[in-house]
């Protein structure tokens, strides 16, 4: 008997059954149906369609079950089945409980696309790209850039594992933005998903911050005048003098985009809703430490750098200058430090200030020979020359 002939004679005796009100349902070949599981053993799972003998799950079909599900099947419980073979040679009808569900969860999926309505879940997984999230029976793809701006705020880290391994086991709610069956593509969106918006989010880190927190945050863009640093989803200032204590002409002399620092909030900003930040302060003072030897009185040299209206400027060793007020300059009445100094010039001078605060060094060059000084000046030349008070209080005799 030919297949053409086989499968008439099999739509005859249906519609004969049917005239003579039996009222048996014939399963077809990939129809999906509701069946009862009758049992499960070893390899093989039968479940009633309705029709006279029961439909069998077995081979790679059985196989196919992952086995957390299969342990949480019951006898007596309702499962899709997919229609495999209506009447296979041995006259059984293979069903499929993996294909159904598939199919259940593709339908699902068009239905949510179609209706942009959304789904909860839980992460059960990551790649490179983003994250997985089960739909139906089917594991749809959550690109980064589809991931809600609060949840990649606390992304760190450059691998997949750093990023997005703590999110595994995390509920989420998603939105079907494309159903791709013939590659098997499920794209899904958390962004889509939610209401919020890059606005809104910054309202809520605002609300939440407190000046002198230090936060980690990721570098987004450089600017002439300093860095936007995002920390928990808003984006903050660092501004050009708050990057380093040294100087820098441009931030990115010392940043480049999508690095993690740690940032110091310095200043909040309701109304305006911005956010100062600050990494410097979160790094040693290179001036403190280069100025621990210099305490006021001293006598130093110095090289004229700059002459100004109000006074001189003195380098006294490399990145470290200190100022000459236009009143220290000389005993006399100056107009202007030209008069007494001119650039290159090396000179001895006094140090009558150190402001750790403000980074400042206040020199004299008019007090340099201020019998004001003569005690310390007569100490530190003993000292100089590995003498002490105590070993001689007056100058050796010639």
């Amino acid at each position: 008997m030919t297949p053409e002939n086989e499968n008439s004679e099999h739509t005859n005796m249906a519609s004969l059954l049917e005239q003579e009100g039996l009222g048996i349902d014939f399963p077809r070949q990939g129809e999906i149906r509701k069946g009862v599981l009758a049992s499960i053993s070893p390899g093989q799972i039968l479940v009633s369609v309705g029709t006279k003998s029961e439909g069998i799950i077995t081979g790679r079909e059985f196989d196919m079950i992952p086995q957390e599900e299969l342990k949480e099947l019951q006898v007596g419980q309702e499962i899709p089945v997919f229609v495999l073979n209506p009447e296979d040679q041995n006259g059984n009808l293979v069903l499929s409980y993996v294909r159904a569900r598939e199919e259940v969860g593709w339908q699902e999926a068009e239905d949510l696309m179609a209706s942009k309505g959304s789904h909860h879940s839980s992460i059960i997984g990551y790649n490179k790209g983003g994250l997985i999230v089960p739909l139906g029976g089917l594991r749809g793809f959550v690109p980064a850039s589809q991931i809600s701006l609060s949840r990649r705020a606390s992304v760190s880290g450059d691998t997949p594992d750093q990023k997005w391994s703590e999110m595994v086991g995390q509920e989420i709610d998603v939105v079907v933005i494309e159903v791709d069956r013939e590659r098997r593509r499920l794209i899904l969106s958390e962004r889509a998903a939610s209401n919020e918006t890059r606005e809104s989010l910054k309202e809520r880190v605002i609300d939440e911050l407190k000046e002198g927190e230090i936060r980690t945050g990721r570098v987004t863009s450089l600017a002439e005048f300093g860095a936007f640093v995002n920390i928990s989803g808003a984006d903050g200032l660092v501004h050009l003098s708050e990057i380093s204590w040294d100087r820098i002409a441009h931030p990115s002399e010392v940043l480049e985009v999508g690095q993690e620092v740690k940032v110091k909030v310095i200043s909040i900003d309701r109304e305006k809703k911005r956010i100062g930040l600050s990494i410097r302060q979160l790094l040693s003072d290179p001036w403190m430490q280069r100025t621990t030897k210099y305490q006021p009185g001293q006598l130093v040299e110095g090289k004229i750098t700059r002459l100004t209206k109000f006074g001189a400027f003195a380098r006294l060793e490399e990145d470290l200058e200190g100022l000459i007020h236009i009143s220290e300059i000389s005993e006399k009445r100056i107009e202007h430090p030209k008069e007494v100094l001119k650039e290159g010039d090396t000179v001895t001078l006094r140090v009558i200030k150190v402001d750790p605060e403000n980074h400042r060094i206040g020199l004299s060059l008019r007090r340099v020979d201020s019998m004001a000084y003569a005690d310390m000046d007569w100490q530190t030349l003993l000292e100089d020359e590995g003498l002490t008070s105590s070993d001689d209080s007056q100058p050796a005799a010639e």
